[in-house]
């Protein structure tokens, strides 16, 4: 074959394959939102067998679905859904995460779509039966929580590091305070819920620990995606979907 030919024939086909890959190599070309979060947080994400499920995830998935995307979860610790989406590994951040000033200066944050409460989970009898007894003069209670959550920084803030202990999910804070290696956890009260409907000797004290709102985060900058996602939220509020999906796993008290 001739020599010219040749390369010509295989700079053509270089040239091809990369056009191909150029048309496929983005996410956002190929439409997937990939939704980093925590899938041991119910109802916001848990598993049902294989499957992550959830109000995040439905929610995730209407939002795709507004945006002409396929969506794809990605599993991960919690901290990790943070430092995941302001890298840019992930687009999208649903881990019933709270809007703080301190997240706000390395990521951005969609318009809230549900409103959460920190609550205190103590054993029954415990002699812990409110947030002031945790705040009392003296007082050195061991309160669990999981790590990078705002009840891990609202109590480390409140009670000092040496009496927080960290937890990478929040069924390790729980199992830790069944077994007496601490006094309370500090959790978001849906998922409160379900760890003292699972652990029998468990409940939760009256008064909320604080009240919070939850929001989607991307990483810094993202203008592009935050504003068509914003667009997507709004209109899921108007048509009543993420109402109707907050009351599939929320049961009024």
């Amino acid at each position: 074959m001739n020599k010219r030919f040749l390369a010509l024939t295989t700079a053509a086909l270089l040239s091809l394959s990369a056009v191909l890959t150029g048309c496929g190599g983005s996410k956002s070309d190929s439409k997937v939102l990939t939704m980093a979060t925590n899938a041991q947080f119910p109802p916001y994400e848990y598993y049902e067998g294989d499957k992550i499920v959830g109000i995040d995830a439905e929610i995730a998935e209407a939002i795709a679905d507004k945006l002409g995307m396929t969506l794809k979860i990605e599993d991960v610790e919690f901290d990790s859904v943070l430092t995941g989406v302001q890298s840019g590994k992930y687009d999208i951040g649903l881990a019933g995460i709270t809007v703080t000033p301190e997240r706000q200066q390395s990521m951005d944050f969609s318009d809230t779509y549900a409103t959460g409460i920190q609550s205190i989970i103590v054993p029954e009898g415990s002699e812990i039966t409110s947030v002031d007894d945790l705040m009392a003069d003296g007082a050195a209670y061991k309160v669990g929580v999981q790590l990078s959550t705002t009840g891990d920084i609202y109590a480390t803030d409140d009670f000092g590091a040496d009496r927080v202990q960290e937890f990478q999910s929040g069924a390790d804070a729980v199992a830790a305070l069944t077994a007496g290696k601490i006094d309370c956890v500090i959790i978001d009260n849906q998922p409160a819920k379900s760890y003292v409907a699972a652990n029998e000797g468990l409940t939760i004290l009256d008064s909320a620990y604080t009240e919070e709102e939850y929001a989607l985060c991307t990483a810094k900058g993202n203008d592009e995606l935050l504003t068509k996602i914003n667009g997507a939220i709004a209109e899921l509020k108007e048509d009543g979907t993420i109402q109707s999906i907050l009351d599939k796993y929320i049961v009024a008290d």
